[in-house]
């Protein structure tokens, strides 16, 4: 991914008030996760009522607006092209995978594929709208729409700062840890919305490791160190085999600009 071409160009700049946001969205978001996972764990073993579920939303779904409205206006309209196509490989595999029971999501393949092609920021818009876009039809898809949106702009940096498409081995590693950062990052939604049952394959997981005397922190977790890496590793492999087969102008198009918050 060393390639570089002329992008098209941003459709707005990157003016401080964007770049705060950016900043803003990402500290609420890391402010939440840290509050729910560190200051207050014990609570994951008593989620009795609506109200952690709802403050966990309030808290991931506020950072996700602020992180969209900051770098939508910026992506270059060639980039945006790609993110309807995205949500649609995105939802209709999630749906596939989640109606068999696989253990697996496979719901970020348009995502990392965008990343890939135009970066992390595009990767983040394309994560967070895709579960915005989902979450009418499929509302349980709308609390994970920030680990998405991290899921997109991790993969981007990946690939274009670690080049971690180089080969199988890097595609591998990079893939096993993406899926680490976003499996910690959507538990918390899986324990304090879903009480662990998010996905009905995750879900039986998670319901397997509760009757092994797991508690719902340590099951919802251990689900997620098992299922996200594989996950992510296959969705990177199919980035990797798609990027290699596409003509390198076209990867050239949408290669991102060095002049982003990227």
């Amino acid at each position: 991914m060393s390639h570089v071409s002329t992008p098209a160009a941003s459709t707005a700049e990157w003016t401080p008030l964007r770049r705060v946001l950016v900043a803003l969205g990402a500290l609420i978001i890391a402010a939440t996760w840290l509050y729910f996972v560190l200051v207050h764990p014990a609570d994951w073993d008593q989620v009795t009522s609506s109200g952690p579920g709802i403050a966990l939303l309030a808290g991931y779904g506020i950072g996700t607006l602020l992180l969209l409205a900051a770098v939508i206006p910026v992506l270059p309209a060639r980039t945006l092209g790609l993110i309807p196509i995205a949500i649609i490989i995105n939802s209709v595999i999630g749906e596939i995978v989640g109606s068999i029971g696989l253990p697996l999501y496979l719901d970020s393949v348009g995502t990392v594929l965008v990343a890939a092609l135009a970066g992390p920021v595009a990767g983040m818009a394309t994560g967070a709208l895709n579960n915005v876009v989902w979450g009418l039809v499929n509302p349980a898809a709308l609390p994970f729409a920030a680990g998405a949106a991290l899921v997109g702009w991790l993969a981007g940096v990946f690939i274009h700062r670690f080049h971690a498409l180089r080969n199988i081995a890097t595609v591998v590693g990079f893939g096993i840890l993406l899926g680490i950062i976003g499996g910690m990052v959507a538990a918390p939604v899986a324990a304090y919305v879903y009480g662990g049952t998010a996905g009905v394959g995750t879900g039986a997981l998670v319901s397997l490791f509760r009757e092994m005397g797991g508690s719902l922190i340590a099951s919802v977790t251990t689900q997620a160190f098992i299922s996200d890496p594989v996950d992510k590793v296959i969705v990177m492999l199919i980035a990797y085999a798609t990027v290699k087969a596409l003509p390198k102008r076209t990867v050239a198009a949408f290669a991102p600009t060095t002049t982003t918050a990227e």
